[in-house]
């Protein structure tokens, strides 16, 4: 990893929350002026995914095609979890990216969303010493997973696996020392078998970009001219062996807002750190769904229920208490986008099976339900 070990550009561009045009299909011109912005600042690291859809055929046509290959770096991921009866399924996944992003190969390639039950996929098909054989062939320049579990778990899965280059990690000031997420512990496995990790949701799905007012009032009061995501993506900068940190910029403002504090970036200091302190215990008291917006749960509900978009609504009255608002939340995120309600939910559990913020979806879509009809 030394191309990247010494490295100051610390911001990734994550390709899952793209710009979308008003047919829900992602802005190709304004995802190329990202990318435009990002590469002139210096920056060359994008992460994309198999399972993002349309992300791997956008970035081809916004970066791929219209830069040189060793201009920039770019990592994709492989979903064995998500409908994959066999081992061809899942290299058929490999395969599909390749052609869709037109990149000749990968820089980074990771096995997408371990821990818990989906582990055993990636197991049972052979697919670590397949992607080392990939990386022989320099189809992959660097072999890594990410991961959503314990610490004991990740301290597994590197013991088994040492051939691991990096880890993909979820970290941010919010789930730091939270006990379903703990951010703070996978980070400390991860360091103590020497590999340099890769950090994504340093934002919390866009939560900490635009969190509850009484956490807005202590960072304006901290610094009135900085972005509340500013301090999220800083603090996750601001760790030790970190790669890079994967901000999910979803139009041209994120773009250069996170540029405009990443491009000559300075670590946080005593004061900044204890100000975080503080926001996080006032992040904790309040009841929030941990939703991040990943839709894996979408991709393996068989009733399409509108998970997230339920969510983001139930969030809104939590955060607001306007009934009237979480309502249009809902027709707007769930109507609106071809998906059912939460009451139409079956509870089958395949959800819970793959989320990687650990949520009792089944449970929390009866509340949902409850307070939204």
């Amino acid at each position: 990893m030394a191309e990247l070990d010494n490295n100051p550009k610390k911001l990734g561009f994550g390709l899952m929350r793209l710009p979308k045009l008003e047919d829900s299909t992602i802005d190709i011109e304004q995802t190329k002026q990202m990318v435009d912005l990002f590469m002139e600042a210096g920056f060359t690291y994008f992460d994309t995914a198999w399972a993002y859809s349309g992300s791997e055929d956008a970035i081809r046509q916004a970066l791929v095609e219209r830069y040189p290959r060793e201009s920039f770096t770019l990592a994709t991921k492989n979903a064995a979890w998500i409908n994959c009866k066999t081992k061809e399924d899942a290299i058929a996944q490999f395969e599909t990216s390749l052609k869709q992003t037109g990149a000749g190969y990968f820089d980074f390639y990771l096995l997408h969303n371990l821990g818990q039950g989906r582990t055993h996929f990636f197991d049972d098909f052979g697919l670590w010493d397949y992607f080392l054989e990939k990386k022989k062939e320099g189809l992959i320049k660097h072999l890594g997973f990410s991961f959503h579990s314990t610490p004991e778990e990740l301290e597994d899965i590197l013991t088994a696996h040492p051939q691991m280059e990096f880890v993909q990690l979820q970290i941010n000031y919010a789930d730091w020392t939270s006990s379903a997420i703990q951010s703070k512990g996978v980070y400390e496995v991860a360091r103590k078998h020497g590999k340099p990790v890769i950090i994504m949701e340093p934002v919390k799905g866009g939560l900490l970009a635009d969190p509850p007012q009484s956490v807005k009032d202590l960072l304006k009061a901290a610094d009135p001219d900085a972005s509340y995501a500013s301090w999220a993506v800083k603090f996750a900068a601001d760790l030790d062996g970190v790669l890079t940190v994967l901000s999910g910029m979803s139009n041209v403002e994120q773009m250069k807002d996170n540029l405009s504090y990443m491009k000559d970036f300075t670590h946080l200091n005593d004061e900044e750190r204890k100000v975080l302190t503080v926001v996080r215990d006032t992040l904790a008291k309040i009841p929030m769904i941990p939703c991040t917006s990943c839709n894996y749960c979408a991709k393996v509900c068989p009733k399409n229920i509108g998970i997230s978009g339920s969510f983001t609504a139930m969030n809104n009255l939590l955060l607001f208490d306007d009934l009237a608002k979480a309502k249009y939340q809902e027709k707007y995120r769930v109507d609106d986008r071809g998906f059912l309600r939460a009451g139409e939910c079956i509870k089958c559990g395949k959800c819970e099976e793959v989320c990687p913020q650990h949520i009792q979806i089944r449970d929390t879509l009866v509340k949902v339900h409850e307070a939204l009809k």
